[in-house]
């Protein structure tokens, strides 16, 4: 797991909710369960405030970081896929956006990724479709000084030329395939937490699930169910993913507190 992308989930999954800030030291402790140690925190923190993603700020505990509205923009996108509070019917039009790609192949990567992401999918290197218009498509690609266009693609759901337009954009079979290992991957580590488990390990095992749950924000544009397989693996996968994430949220929960509580205990304990 990298530290930046730990990170992202740790301020997007429980920081977000708390105000989106937090002491230097908190997020180091609440990092040293999944294996990552202080520098590559540090390290990881840096790249993000260069990046635009945090501010540093300072606390009564001492140095910190909060989300910057950018951060908070994508981080509230990510938990409405993630926990999937978003979802609504579809009136059959696809968002099509045909662009310049980027010259560099670094960039044409970072560029691809981030469509990716707002759920888009490729039809060739220079034409991007999604089920659903993004809302911040157009600031990426004006940030990455890519030109383009936007066109509206109408289908009606479930007719050949909707369905030809998914399977030509998104590997399903593969997607569908990377639900099953994540079911299989998880189950044995989920299995491990019950009520004789401590907190902390609580709280890696569901911060773990959630990060191989968070990869599908970057495979599954979550398209409506019209156009996708009967028994998709898909939503038996989210039954598990919410089954289990919601089993272990309050003690992850209490593991969070207790290490954004104890800067504070400090500082109430130096005051008097």
């Amino acid at each position: 797991m990298q530290a930046r992308s730990a990170l992202f989930d740790l301020y997007g999954d429980h920081l977000r909710p708390r105000g989106g800030r937090a002491p230097v030291a908190a997020l180091v402790k609440l990092l040293a369960p999944l294996g990552i140690a202080p520098p590559a925190v540090r390290t990881a923190v840096s790249r993000m405030v260069r990046q635009g993603w945090l501010d540093p700020i300072r606390l009564a505990t001492g140095p910190g970081y909060t989300i910057t509205p950018k951060a908070a923009r994508r981080l509230d996108e990510a938990a409405s896929r993630i926990y999937r509070t978003a979802r609504s019917g579809w009136d059959g039009r696809f968002d099509l956006v045909v662009l310049d790609a980027p010259a560099g192949r670094r960039e044409r990567q970072r560029l691809a990724t981030t469509l990716r992401f707002l759920g888009y999918g490729t039809l060739d290197e220079q034409t991007w479709i999604a089920t659903r218009a993004a809302e911040d498509v157009e600031a990426v690609l004006v940030e990455a000084g890519v030109r383009f266009e936007r066109f509206a693609a109408i289908h009606a759901a479930g007719t050949p030329g909707a369905v030809a337009m998914v399977r030509r954009a998104w590997d399903l079979a593969e997607i569908g395939q990377a639900y099953e290992d994540f079911v299989a991957e998880q189950r044995p580590l989920v299995g491990t937490i019950n009520a004789r488990s401590g907190d902390e390990e609580a709280y890696a095992a569901r911060f773990r699930l959630v990060h191989a749950w968070r990869t599908f924000l970057f495979k599954d544009p979550q398209l409506p169910p019209a156009l996708l397989p009967e028994r998709w693996p898909g939503t038996s996968a989210a039954s598990f993913f919410d089954r289990h994430a919601a089993r272990l949220r309050p003690a992850a929960d209490r593991y969070v507190e207790q290490c954004l509580d104890l800067g504070n205990r400090a500082v109430r304990q130096k005051g008097r």
